[in-house]
């Protein structure tokens, strides 16, 4: 007998459905494994690069020699709450030290060795150069702490890293963890998966965020209306790297009036298009967007820390495609071999499901 279509219960069971859903989804299994990979890797090299740039200028910016002591940084802190490793010890060896242990880290972050516990050095270092000299920073350094701290949460470690590479190696027997009873062993993997998918989800709203915010403070602007703000910015001194490419694309009144327009749709649209195939397109022009700004505007840091941002929406099956042609153009024919007890990705579509009989070993971070 078919159900009535006035069945009281049926919106409870579609909410408890959509519910457990969505339960399964956060629990089952890590999503996104290359995506935060990727990130692990971009923001690790980014920062590297970052800190060898500023090398010759250390002490200015972050050293006892800073016009901002470490006492004033230490005063800042006492009404602030921020903490930095810098200003334990005003000396220059102690400063020296913390440098260069920030590049190692930086280092290991970036090749992925130990990845749960450097993922915290790496935290700690972006949060301590950032609040040493925090009248320094801008909105580049502000996203890279954000992702740092994003990534902890995160197993980033378990593709294209130095941990990947030792699980793949090592026999079973040579790295199996003590044994754990199944519901311990159960609650560890669903616990890890958790972190994982939620620092995972963070990331993309923080990413979201960034860009709606943006798109919707321009729309209150006359000049972005106008379509003469990038006029504006072109010509200040500040942010001209070089004056002549900057006058050049300034003389071309059109096309930078259609960017600033189209800059602003995209922006404000962005978090509607990340369901559909249209935020390919999307995430390309918001690409150029970004090399321009690194270009005409001088900021580097700020365009790499976004695009290494919008590289967690795509999908994994785009970074096993690319993973497969770069290894191509390296002359490197051989797949790599999966972790014991997982199924490839490039095989099944999708990152391995973590129901069913826990292995230990198998899903340890």
């Amino acid at each position: 007998m078919p159900e009535p279509t006035d069945n009281p219960t049926r919106p409870l069971v579609r909410v408890t459905g959509a519910a457990r859903h969505a339960w399964a989804l956060l629990t089952d299994r890590p999503l996104s494994l290359y995506a935060v990979s990727v990130l692990r890797i971009g923001y690790g090299l980014l920062y590297l690069v970052f800190l060898l740039r500023e090398f010759p200028h250390r002490d200015a910016i972050w050293g006892p020699g800073s016009p901002w002591t470490p006492d004033l940084a230490r005063q800042l802190f006492d009404q602030t709450g921020w903490v930095s490793v810098l200003t334990l010890s005003d000396s220059r060896l102690h400063f020296e030290l913390c440098y260069a242990a920030a590049l190692v880290v930086s280092v290991l972050f970036l090749l992925g060795w130990r990845t749960r516990a450097v993922s915290v050095l790496f935290a700690v270092v972006v949060a301590s150069f950032h609040a040493r000299s925090i009248f320094m920073t801008d909105g580049g350094d502000n996203l890279v702490l954000l992702m740092a701290l994003y990534l902890v949460l995160t197993a980033s470690g378990r593709r294209w890293s130095l941990d990947a590479r030792r699980a793949r190696r090592t026999p079973a027997r040579r790295r199996r963890l003590p044994a754990l009873p199944p519901r311990l062993a159960a609650s560890r993997t669903t616990l890890v998966t958790t972190l994982h998918n939620c620092g995972l989800l963070v990331i993309g709203v923080q990413v979201c965020f960034l860009y709606g915010a943006a798109g919707l403070y321009k729309v209150q602007g006359g000049t972005w209306g106008a379509g003469t703000a990038l006029h504006y910015v072109l010509n200040l001194d500040l942010f001209q790297p070089w004056p002549a490419l900057s006058h050049w694309a300034d003389d071309q009144a059109l096309a930078i009036a259609v960017v600033g327009y189209l800059t602003v749709l995209l922006q404000v649209a962005f978090p509607f298009v990340l369901f559909g195939r249209l935020k390919y397109p999307v995430l390309t022009m918001l690409l150029g967007m970004h090399i321009g700004i690194a270009v005409l505007m001088g900021l580097p840091l700020f365009s790499g820390a976004m695009i290494i941002a919008d590289a967690v929406f795509l999908p994994d099956r785009f970074w096993i495609a690319a993973g497969r042609l770069a290894r191509r153009a390296l002359g490197r024919t051989e797949e790599p071999q999966p972790v014991r007890g997982e199924v490839p990705e490039a095989a099944r579509g999708a990152v391995p499901k973590q129901g069913g009989p826990v292995s230990p070993v198998r899903d340890r971070p």
